[in-house]
């Protein structure tokens, strides 16, 4: 092997790792430069989903201040740290905004918000972000569809547990022929999120604001 050839496959080779070097380094500027906009706009768009689940007459609080960190819950389906929005009505507990994941639709994990009142009722559900397939997954969302808003006055008052599934399954909530798989995940994790809410009541509306980040 020549010298020359040695010296070209050197040179070569730090041409390489200088490009993956600045490669890498331009993906890292770029994440950090984004994720801030990225999490901004996610903040927009679910504080968006907040106010058509949860009317304006149920609070008098800054819900933003006076939210609270969870840490992963089985119970939600979290597996991360999650924002819970507490609401207050003349400085009494008047409802919360719990973040829960179905993990079990068809192509995925369902991102949901969920508004429950004080009183363990329901008032109203919002997907936050789906992948399930196109058309099928979609009287999911509120944009596509009112499916989502048969959770509105539910509570485990009105339905037992033996009521929470799809009809096909025996239950009180619709599905679309040939896709049950994702109404299954969803009635399922705000069942689940109900439950949660009922035997941690207390402890969300007490858990001290500097938890909130």
């Amino acid at each position: 092997m020549s010298s020359d050839y040695v010296r070209h496959s050197t040179k070569l080779a730090m041409v390489l790792a200088a490009f993956a070097l600045v490669g890498t380094s331009l993906l890292a500027l770029t994440f950090d430069a984004t994720k801030d906009i990225i999490a901004a706009s996610e903040k927009k768009a679910k504080l968006a989903l907040i106010a058509q689940i949860l009317p304006p007459e149920l609070y008098d609080n800054d819900i933003i201040s006076d939210a609270v960190n969870l840490p992963p819950q089985p119970e939600l389906g979290t597996a991360e740290a999650t924002v819970t929005y507490r609401a207050l009505k003349d400085g009494k507990p008047s409802a919360v905004v719990l973040e829960a994941v179905a993990p079990d639709g068809y192509a995925g994990k369902i991102k949901l918000l969920i508004a429950i009142k004080a009183d363990g009722v329901i008032s109203g559900v919002r997907v936050v972000s789906h992948k399930e397939t196109p058309g099928l997954g979609d009287y999911i969302e509120i944009a596509k569809s009112n499916w989502i808003k048969g959770f509105d006055g539910t509570s485990l008052e009105k339905y037992q547990s033996k009521d929470w599934k799809v009809k096909k399954d025996g239950g009180q909530f619709d599905s679309v022929a040939g896709a049950t798989i994702t109404p299954r995940a969803v009635v399922k994790a705000v069942y689940k999120a109900l439950g949660y809410f009922s035997a941690n009541r207390e402890k969300i509306f007490t858990l001290p604001k500097e938890q909130a980040k």
